[in-house]
């Protein structure tokens, strides 16, 4: 019997570029022998609904045809499930593809990875209001986050560097409360970062060195610094040559509480809540389809 396979694509993700892939990637699927069909909800309610009423039927994948958001949403279907999850990346960020080593600007070599069929655990973040699958972030880059929620040009990940230089205007730090597996840590930061994964952004390596497979989360503390140093910091990000500035702090929890005044946490390019927040990771929660490892091939 034929694989099962519900496409499920958000129509507005990339301006409209994940509608414009459902047919032809939907098709690569089944061309290959798959059972494959595509869905595409009128709001993100309704493509939530469609998502969990495919895991409760039994799919054999679940696949995502747009960007982190897009992810996000299909997470509370499949976390703690049997049931892979395929990205098909059509996004702004697309930073868990990159994570899993999906290609993003090849729809079609994505689908093929749905097509060999072979999957591996990935940690996922938790928090009371629901699942993460790359970074959550408070303080200035979350104040970038929500402006890019406004934001129609530029595409890609020129539009997170346009909101940065907006946001340059509103530069300051403030009092952060670090709750790290009960260690508490006190931080005058100008951003809290809580990886699954290295990036956000749309490449911007924030927790280099993250492993979605390790159980653990790795936090990065940007603290005092001036607005160039800030500017000039933002290029190396998509390098993670970053890494050992003066300013930058890291530590590494199963756990993780944030508070501070008057900051709402995003994840996933999403907004979550308003601080203060637990994380927690937690091991192994999602199966995703990937390439297989090199000694596999």
């Amino acid at each position: 019997m034929a694989r099962e396979i519900v496409v499920l694509v958000n129509p507005t993700s990339g301006r409209g570029r994940g509608a414009r892939l459902a047919e032809p990637v939907t098709d690569r699927l089944r061309e290959a022998g798959l059972d494959a069909r595509w869905e595409a909800g009128r709001d993100a309610a309704e493509a939530a609904d469609m998502a969990r009423r495919a895991v409760a039927r039994g799919v054999d994948g679940l696949v995502i045809v747009g960007g982190d958001g897009m992810v996000r949403l299909a997470l509370d279907a499949v976390a703690q499930t049997s049931t892979p999850l395929g990205v098909i990346p059509a996004g702004t960020g697309n930073d868990l593809a990159r994570a899993i080593g999906i290609p993003v600007r090849d729809p079609l070599a994505a689908a093929d990875i749905v097509v060999a069929g072979f999957t591996r655990s990935h940690d996922l973040g938790r928090t009371p209001d629901g699942w993460f699958a790359t970074v959550l972030c408070a303080g200035f880059d979350s104040r970038v986050a929500e402006r890019m929620q406004t934001m129609t040009w530029p595409r890609g990940r020129m539009r997170y560097d346009v909101a940065v230089l907006a946001e340059l205007g509103r530069f300051r730090t403030q009092h952060f409360v670090l709750d790290l597996d009960g260690e508490e840590e006190h931080a005058n930061a100008l951003l809290v970062a809580v990886g699954v994964t290295r990036s956000y952004g749309g490449g911007l390596r924030i927790c280099e060195g993250a492993d979605p497979t390790d159980g653990m989360l790795d936090v990065t503390v940007v603290g005092a610094i001036r607005r160039r140093e800030l500017v000039w910091m933002f290029p190396k990000l998509s390098k993670g040559t970053h890494v050992g500035h003066p300013a930058l702090t890291t530590y590494r929890a199963k756990k993780v509480t944030l508070s501070s005044d008057d900051v709402t946490a995003y994840a996933d390019g999403e907004p979550v809540a308003p601080l203060p927040l637990t994380v927690e990771c937690v091991p192994g929660a999602l199966q995703v389809f990937a390439p297989p490892p090199p000694e596999t091939r």
